[in-house]
């Protein structure tokens, strides 16, 4: 059952597939794929639960050029969505700069300023203050 979840898969076809080229298998009917297991376990979990975890000694390159040769696409895709998420975590963030201005107005020219203000800005905070009259 584990070997099928992926119905287009090269595991389940040769399951299921009984026209699948008779080289593929040795005099016991197993069948004989020259890969590295150790990069088949996390395929191979994937299939039982739907989850990717992967050893931190393997590489998922490594896993990845496995569930390429598998054909298992679900996989493909999570794997290549997680590498490219890697790579997103370091480039360098775009930091965020604040302007802070001080606008000094009488209390009745207060609204038309706020008014003025362009897209993009925001009201921090609005003081009223004695202004001295001359």
């Amino acid at each position: 059952q584990t070997l099928s979840k992926d119905p287009a898969s090269f595991l389940c076809r040769i399951c299921h597939d009984e026209n699948l080229v008779d080289s593929l298998r040795d005099s016991t009917g197993a069948f004989l794929i020259d890969r590295d297991p150790t990069y088949f376990s996390p395929i191979l979990n994937y299939l039982r639960h739907g989850k990717l975890i992967i050893d931190k000694n393997l590489c998922e390159e490594g896993v990845l050029a496995e569930a390429e040769f598998y054909q298992v696409s679900s996989l493909v895709k999570l794997i290549r969505r997680r590498m490219e998420e890697k790579v997103e975590e370091k480039k360098p963030k775009k930091r965020k700069q604040n302007v802070y201005r001080v606008l000094q107005c009488h209390e009745v020219e207060l609204t038309q300023m706020l008014s003025t203000l362009s897209d993009g800005w925001k009201c921090e905070q609005v003081r009223k203050c004695a202004f001295e009259e001359r």
